[in-house]
């Protein structure tokens, strides 16, 4: 029998959760804790975990419940869970539900009126909502609020004649608000700021039907199936087409193919769909791998940058072009997408990286189906909570480990490499401000040799050198004589250098933070990271991405950190993030490019 002091975790009262990683069940119980709470701290012997009100509606918008949570405390928790920890996750999971949207009503009004106030005889429809809970405090505590008092109005619940009713507890058709349909998203991000959890139950759009099939052999002959986990994250999303489903977050490592998961869902429902996601590059991804996997044409899809803006049935577009206007505080004018078709999905890539103005127009477009799609649901911006909201729930998650067992993504070591600052650049790091002195500790000189000797002793690698700063990289790439791709170079060069990478006419590419976003290098085995962006851990998960899809020999990734300065603490920082998917971050000390033989063929197998 298990001896209960054995186990990993201390559960305690501030609902904070350390977990012992040398204790016997400390892996299992790492991938237990993944579904309900968020990692804060992970030094080299205690890691600590969070319980967060999101955290648990997360959990529960994916069917893991308050008893789930408190049943996986108990099983690895050394001593009793603080009956305060319980009822806390109890009272806080459960709100989620409390209070839901349901179908409304319309209402015929004046399209227009003339100048002195007289309605016109054409009528259109306005479309009402209820907001309802069974919980008569609750209803009492929304209609006293300001958001209440702004966006709501108490009614009884009624249905438009001959139309379907929403199915309703007794109470919540007397505890009902309601609201005009465009106001869905907006309720939902003002009430979870509140407190309080919206669970979306009104029907969806099925938007306009087109034909999408995935191959059984792709395009360019190879076989092709479907994994059991991205089928399954597929219909997390589609669930049984009543109302609560349609919409939804999937969390999958990079190189765990997310894009299958979006084709497949796309796939399911059939229907017109519009995918949008970071980078000219990443579109063209898209559309090649929708004609390497599915049935579509080249007809039936269409490019929507800033090099082409044209619109069919299936449309991949970027973030940027629809944030792009001509004036500061002007209108978007490529908003106009999201109804220039009747969409029935819309796949938000990288959903991590969805831009505020955008939040605004997903506020608006609550009826159609959507998937977000992404490695990590951290934003260093603080906005997951829109992304709940707006996009939906997380609904799928694996651990990065489970995949890497199965063999679904590349086994990678994570190796930190601490060079000093040379002596003549110490004095004008100590007198710089802090931002100025990140950038001269990433720029330290040391760590083009160390570059250099990396690559050196790598020459069956398929090398991505990342960094932040242009003129760093600008001189490693001449170094190294190799490529360089930044923000600058065209997309028609950019593509041409990824073609080359893939088809090994390259092994050495030099690349700018555009490497974070949604590119597919399949063949990477390694990544030398020397500067990035203030301890970003969704910077980290991107570019550790960039290396993990399938291959023979493991994957490395390696960080080059100058010792005694910011960036260790910036860093530390992005490691959360790995300890969080149970990668170890080692640690090689080297006082000069000789050292690396001795710190890294002993510890590592360098070779």
């Amino acid at each position: 029998m298990q001896n209960r002091f054995e186990n990993p975790l201390i559960v305690q009262s501030d609902r904070t959760i350390l977990l012992d990683v040398h204790a016997p069940r400390a892996n299992e119980c790492r991938q237990a804790l993944v579904p309900f709470s968020e990692l804060e701290k992970s030094p080299e012997h205690l890691h600590t975990y969070k319980l967060t009100p999101l955290s648990l509606w997360n959990a529960s918008g994916a069917g893991f419940t308050p008893d789930d949570a408190v049943s996986v405390l108990n099983e690895y928790s050394k001593y009793d869970v603080p009956q305060s920890v319980v009822a806390w996750i109890k009272e806080t999971a459960g709100r989620f539900g409390k209070l839901r949207l349901v179908q409304g009503y319309s209402v015929e009004v004046p399209k227009k009126f003339d100048k002195e106030g007289n309605a016109s005889a054409e009528t259109v429809k306005e479309e009402y909502l209820f907001l309802v809970t069974d919980v008569q405090n609750v209803f009492r505590e929304i209609n006293a609020s300001r958001i209440g008092k702004k966006y709501l109005a108490p009614m009884e619940y009624r249905t438009d004649e001959g139309a379907e009713p929403a199915a309703l507890t007794e109470n919540e058709k007397k505890y009902c608000f309601s609201l005009p349909l465009t106001l869905r998203g907006t309720i939902k991000q003002e009430l979870l700021q509140m407190g309080w959890p919206v669970k979306d139950d009104v029907p969806m759009s099925d938007g306009e039907p087109y034909e999408i099939e995935l191959r059984t052999t792709t395009k360019s002959g190879k076989p092709f199936a479907i994994r059991n986990y991205q089928r399954e994250a597929a219909e997390s999303i589609v669930g049984n087409r009543q109302p609560g489903t349609g919409f939804g977050t999937i969390v999958l490592p990079c190189g765990a193919g997310k894009t299958i998961v979006g084709m497949t869902t796309m796939s399911i429902l059939k229907t017109n769909t519009l995918i949008i996601t970071t980078n000219i590059s990443a579109v063209h991804q898209w559309i090649d791998e929708l004609l390497d996997k599915t049935n579509l044409t080249k007809d039936d899809i269409a490019e929507y940058t800033g090099e082409s803006k044209t619109i069919k049935p299936i449309t991949v577009a970027t973030y940027q072009i629809l944030t792009w206007r001509p004036e500061k505080e002007g209108p978007y004018p490529h908003f106009s997408i999201f109804k220039e078709r009747n969409w029935g999905l819309i796949v938000y890539d990288e959903v991590h990286m969805l831009p505020a103005p955008v939040f605004r127009v997903v506020a608006e477009i609550q009826a159609v189906r959507r998937i977000g799609l992404t490695a990590t649901l951290v934003r260093e911006d603080g906005c997951e909570g829109h992304v709940f909201s707006l996009v939906g729930p997380k609904r799928y998650d694996v651990p990065w480990k489970d995949l890497e067992h199965s063999g679904f993504i590349a086994t990678a070591e994570c190796i930190e490499v601490k060079l000093n600052l040379p002596e003549h650049i110490e004095i004008d790091y100590a007198v710089a401000e802090p931002r100025k002195k990140h950038k001269i500790a990433s720029e330290n000189p040391a760590k083009k040799d160390f570059v250099k000797a990396l690559v050196e002793k790598s020459p069956d690698d398929k090398i991505l050198v990342i960094g932040q700063y242009i003129e760093q990289l600008n001189e490693i790439a001449k170094m190294l004589e190799c490529p360089i791709i930044t923000g600058k170079t065209p997309n028609s060069e950019r593509d041409e250098i990824y073609r080359k990478f893939r088809t090994s006419e390259i092994k050495v590419l030099v690349v700018s933070k555009v490497a974070n976003f949604a590119i597919d290098l399949p063949d990477a085995s390694m990544a030398i990271q020397v500067s990035g962006t203030f301890g970003s851990r969704q910077e980290e998960a991107q570019r550790l991405g960039r290396i993990l899809r399938p291959k023979e020999r493991k994957s490395r990734f390696f960080t080059l950190i100058t010792r005694n300065t910011v960036e260790e603490e910036f860093g530390s920082n992005r490691q959360k993030f790995l300890a969080e998917q149970g990668y170890a971050y080692r640690i090689a000390r080297c006082e000069t490019v000789e050292d690396l033989d001795s710190e890294l063929e002993e510890k590592f197998c360098l070779n």
